[in-house]
Order: C-alpha cells, then structure tokens, then sequence
C-alpha cells in the first residue's frame, strides 16, 4: 500500500509490526515477521532515515505516529509531483519549439499493434492538460470506454472530455451504461449519424488516428503533433461536434415496469428520459434496456404520449414536446 511514497515491501511490514509493538528490537521484529535480521535492519535504517521511526539508546524502535510521519511523506510527494508537471509544461514548449521546420518523420510517429495503440492512446490523454476530444466507433480496437483508466485521472486534473459517437455505437454491448457514467463525471457527448474515422486529441499538440491494417494483419495508427495536418483535425472536430446531437442521459435509470401510467396533464419523469433516449438517436430496444423496461412497455408509453399529444407519428411527437414543453430537458 505504501509503495507509493517509495517504500519497500519490508519497509511497511516492519512499519506496521512497529505500529502494534512499540520499543521493540530488531531480533524481536524478525522473530515475530519471520524475517531475516539483515532484512529487517535494512528497514529500520530506512524507517528512521525516513522519519517514520525512531532510535532508543538500547537499540530499540517505536514508529512515529502515522497522522504526521506519513502525512509528511505525502505532502512532499504532492510537491515533487506538482514540480514534474511544471518541469513537463517546459519540456513540452521545449519539444514544440524543436518540431518547428522538423521534417514529416520528426511530426508523425507510425504504431502498430494492439498494445502499442493502447498504449499510446493512454498517453495521448495523459498528456492533456486542457481538454481531450474524440470521434468514438465500433468495433474498439485499443480498448473499451469501461477500461479507459486515463480518463477518470483526467477528470481528476481538470481536464475536459468532449467525445462524439457514431450513432452505431449506441448498439454496442454496455455503451450505454459507459455513457451514462461518463456523462456524470462530466463528459460532454454528442451524437451523429457517422464519423469518418476513430481519433483522439489532446488539446492542440497531439493527435492519434487510425490507418489500415498492415500485411501482418495488425491494426495501425498515427501519432500526430502540432502540423498542419494536426491543424485539420482539430477543425474537423469542432465542425462535427458543432452539427451533432447533445446526449443526456445523466438522470436514466432503472425503472420498474410496474410504473407504467403517465400523468393525466403531461408526461412523467420517465416519459422524458424515453423522449429523451429516442430524440438522441437510440434505438427502441436500446432505450428500453437503459430504463430497465421491455419495448412492448416502452412502446405503450409512447402511443399514450401520442394520444397526449394529439399526433399520429413519431416525427409530429418530437415537435409536439418541443413546443409544449415537454422537451425542456431535452437535447437542443
């Protein structure tokens, strides 16, 4: 657990054994750790060079209280983290100056295979300091939104996630609920009918898109940096991101199917989340699984918000609630 502040395996387990057993000796903590006496003499030297420990004149050792002598350890890992982001700012303005004139070569960096796309996708957000944006299709190739560890971390930093789907994607297993938990950690989604590729940009230095499978029949992408090209990426997303459809999903849930009758004024809560679903482009079964209700349920709560409405289709239904009302909740 420790081994973030930079201890050793050893180093905590003689820590803790401290913990429960002030003044002891160092034949007495290898006798009850089952540990070799050089081993745990190496981390009672370490434990007291580290302040979590102290000295008796006869050899003894008591740990210092946790609240303090690891609080200490934190603080000054928070500050050399906070100096290292500093120092990447400089190195990264450092690196930009440098690409300046480079040749092509120097501007884009060929991947191949799974693991080094993954791997670079992790990195391409990891980098961001301001903002992440993305084109999201099917199939996955370097991983799953569910396991897109850079992205909470991002989050944490400040950064800012705004993602487009291809509508194809709503199919796929689990996206839906992956959207929903994104959408509460405050990721901005929105919807369109298709997207010319899959890609990833962290804020305007790097790029990553696809490229055709090799010969190998290993998938391939290309990491940009700041170019021309680069430059048209950018454009191309915020023209996309401008034309697409907003996706909230944030307050959908689980419903149960015994809650089935609409208010006699309007439509209810759970009336809204299906407008809601189906104005953002999700299929009936799609939208149904979201809510936790079967299509037959789904679709007799849409044939009485028809009767509500006065409508006979769909398409008259979605212009009926905006102009109600109903959709104030909604997507524009």
């Amino acid at each position: 657990m420790l081994d973030v502040l930079g201890l050793e395996p050893d180093d905590e387990r003689v820590y803790r054994a401290l913990l429960g057993q002030p003044n002891s000796s160092a034949v007495l903590l290898a006798d009850l750790l089952a540990l070799q006496r050089a081993l745990v003499d190496k981390a009672l030297s370490r434990l007291t060079e580290w302040g979590l420990a102290t000295r008796s004149a006869d050899e003894r050792f008591t740990a210092a209280p946790p609240a303090m002598a690891l609080g200490a350890l934190i603080s000054q890992r928070r500050d050399g983290l906070r100096m290292a982001e500093h120092a990447l700012v400089t190195f990264a303005e450092e690196h930009r100056s440098a690409m300046t004139g480079s040749s092509i070569s120097d501007l884009i960096e060929v991947v191949t295979g799974v693991d080094a796309i993954r791997h670079r996708f992790l990195q391409v957000q990891q980098a961001a300091r301001t903002q992440v944006r993305s084109f999201i299709t099917a199939p996955f190739v370097a991983l799953p939104p569910d396991e897109n560890t850079a992205e909470p971390m991002a989050l944490d930093r400040g950064v800012l996630f705004r993602a487009v789907l291809d509508r194809a994607v709503l199919a796929e297993p689990g996206i839906v609920r992956d959207a929903v938990d994104s959408l509460r950690n405050g990721v901005q989604l929105r919807v369109t009918d298709h997207l010319p590729m899959k890609l990833v940009l962290a804020d305007a230095h790097l790029g990553l898109v696809p490229l055709a499978v090799t010969p190998a029949g290993e998938p391939g992408a290309a990491l940009l940096h700041r170019s021309g090209l680069l430059d048209a990426l950018d454009a191309l997303f915020e023209t996309v991101w401008r034309t697409a459809r907003p996706l909230e999903l944030s307050g959908t849930g689980a419903e149960s199917e015994a809650v089935v009758e609409a208010g006699p004024q309007g439509p209810t809560e759970l009336d809204r989340r299906i407008l809601a679903l189906l104005l953002a482009g999700l299929t009936d079964q799609t939208a149904a699984t979201q809510l936790g209700l079967s299509p037959r349920t789904l679709h007799r709560r849409l044939r009485r918000l028809m009767d509500l409405a006065g409508v006979q289709t769909r398409m008259q239904l979605g212009a009926f609630a905006v102009r109600s009302g109903w959709a104030e909740h909604l997507p524009a």
